[in-house]
């Protein structure tokens, strides 16, 4: 396709695929050779070039499969990794030479994208009516590079400093195909982590201590959470006779036994389900060895399975 975007990836100013890690400009290539990071010759071409990368050192991917596949760790993961959240569909496309795309992936072509946004689904402030980015995307069955004009997509991304409509996405595949159907999925995981309530994020389990009840069968086990913000946060399970196990976790200094497990697919459940370990750590437990610990450790699993495993589809 020839445009002007074709024609300014041509330029003598732009002569390089620029691939970006989250501390900024990893590589840049010209004529062959490379340039060092943060020379003058790489700043020029970064102030005319859409960045675009991920702290793995890659550029974005499109998903090889329908948006379908994502499950809400997925989601929960890119809505609370990107800055910016946006619908657009693509107006334009060039493809950059593989000469000139350092790290690209065999079978993939690299493109660069201009978007019209159609819907704005989360900023931290005003966002022009088109974006521009770098996108790494599957070859088709005949070595070309797909047509993506007239698509629409999600884009899981931040804002390029002084780049205005300029955006990285935050992960190699955080462009994800737009249907109805994800996009409500979408809105509605946004809206559960857009509130001043949500749980941080839990980092393991300390100071786990079991302790009977004054009834033959009767017990509770007190687990402490650590979080990534100190917040304090507990988990408990109680057993009294003729009864089913009952837990709860509360997010807060207070040991409530009246507390209650959190419904799958919400910002609690996700915080517990991703962030604890499958297994207590042998330096948590407040007792002996013996077969206190081996209840304590019995009433974990019960929380582990209750809550069900943390899948994802992305890497």
């Amino acid at each position: 396709m020839r445009s002007r975007f074709g024609n300014f990836l041509n330029s003598t100013a732009v002569t390089a695929a620029i691939l970006v890690t989250t501390g900024g400009v990893a590589a840049a290539q010209s004529g062959g050779s490379a340039t060092p990071a943060g020379s003058s010759a790489q700043q020029r071409a970064a102030g005319n070039m859409p960045q675009n990368g991920t702290a793995r050192a890659e550029v974005a991917q499109l998903p090889a499969g329908p948006a379908a596949r994502l499950t809400y760790a997925d989601m929960a993961g890119l809505v609370e990794d990107a800055g910016i959240i946006a619908i657009a569909e693509v107006r334009r496309q060039s493809v950059v030479e593989a000469a000139r795309a350092p790290g690209l992936a065999p079978g993939h072509a690299r493109l660069y994208l201009q978007g019209e946004v159609q819907a704005l689904l989360a900023a931290p402030g005003p966002v022009g009516q088109e974006l521009t980015f770098l996108a790494d995307v599957p070859l088709d069955s005949r070595g070309r590079a797909p047509r993506l004009r007239r698509q629409r997509f999600v884009a899981f991304a931040d804002p390029v400093p002084g780049r205005t409509g300029q955006v990285q996405l935050v992960e190699p595949d955080a462009l994800i195909p737009a249907d109805p159907a994800f996009e409500a999925r979408l809105r509605q995981v946004i809206g559960q982590f857009a509130g001043a309530d949500v749980p941080p994020p839990v980092t393991g389990v300390r100071d786990v201590l079991w302790t009977p009840g004054n009834l033959a069968g009767e017990s509770e086990t007190q687990m402490f959470v650590e979080t990534a913000t100190g917040l304090p946060a507990s988990i408990s399970v109680v057993r009294r006779p003729g009864m089913a196990p009952q837990w709860g976790v509360s997010w807060s200094e207070i040991i409530d036994q009246s507390a209650t497990a959190p419904a799958p697919d919400t910002p609690a459940w996700y915080r517990l389900a991703c962030g604890l370990p499958r297994d207590l750590p042998a330096d948590a437990f407040l007792q002996d060895p013996g077969s206190d610990r081996e209840r304590a450790r019995a009433d974990y699993q019960l929380v582990v399975d209750s809550l069900g495993a943390c899948t994802r589809s992305r890497s």
